[in-house]
C-alpha cells in the first residue's frame, strides 16, 4: 500500500487520496471505472492490421535526394 506524508502534501491532496482509495466513495468507484476502461482502449487500440495504411510518397525514397 502506498503512503503520503502530510510533510509533502497539503490537506487537500491527502483527503483526494483518501478518497480515491476508500471503496465507499464514489471517486474510487470513478477511479476503478476507468482504469478498467483504458485497460479495454489499450487491448482494442492495437487491433490493426499493418496492410491498412497508406505510405506516403516520402517514405519510398532516400531522404537525402530532396537536399
Amino acid at each position: 500500500m502506498k503512503k503520503v506524508s502530510s510533510k509533502t502534501h497539503t490537506k487537500k491532496q491527502l483527503d483526494d487520496y483518501a478518497n480515491q482509495n476508500n471503496p465507499n466513495n464514489k471517486a474510487y468507484k470513478s477511479r476503478k471505472m476507468n482504469e478498467k476502461r483504458m485497460k479495454s482502449k489499450k487491448k482494442s487500440s492495437h487491433s490493426y492490421d499493418a496492410g491498412s495504411f497508406d505510405l506516403e510518397w516520402f517514405c519510398y525514397g532516400n531522404p537525402f535526394d530532396f537536399e
